[in-house]
């Protein structure tokens, strides 16, 4: 795991998540879990395979946004103890996702992909997936930074 603040390399690694997006065809879940991943002690490959399901709010669906769901596995990876320790950790993680879920809140208003697309919606998009990996990276950074504080 890396120690630099990532708070300064965040829009290096929205770039990188966009990329892999635009260029590969990784799913906005795939794209954070794959460029977060590693900062965070956990394999780009595994991550990659497990966040497959979570595109277009969780299997096409478009429920969760992927994003979101992406960064909660990162953070989650950042906490959780793991088989070793079951259940000794979830207060911590649980506290991390909610002030991801809350500033994510904050800034679009939901986490709800069809709502965020506008699907449906008069006034249309209220954030574009491009607008919502960047806002997920961002925050997911911050709450990183914060924790190893």
């Amino acid at each position: 795991m890396t120690e630099e603040n990532l708070a300064t390399i965040a829009p290096q690694l929205v770039d990188q998540a966009l990329a892999l997006r635009s260029e590969y065809g990784y799913n906005c879940a795939q794209a954070i879990a794959c460029v977060l991943a590693p900062l965070v002690g956990a394999d780009a490959d595994a991550a990659y395979r497990l966040s497959e399901g979570f595109g277009s709010g969780m299997g096409g669906m478009t429920e969760t946004c992927g994003a979101i769901s992406a960064a909660v596995m990162i953070l989650s990876q950042l906490t959780s103890a793991g088989t070793e320790q079951p259940g000794t950790t979830k207060g911590s993680t649980y506290k991390l996702v909610r002030q991801l879920i809350d500033r994510f809140v904050e800034q679009n208003g939901t986490t709800i992909c069809r709502e965020l697309k506008g699907v449906g919606r008069e006034g249309g998009a209220i954030r574009s997936c491009p607008g919502c990996i960047e806002d997920a990276i961002r925050f997911s950074c911050d709450i990183i930074d914060a924790s190893r504080a």
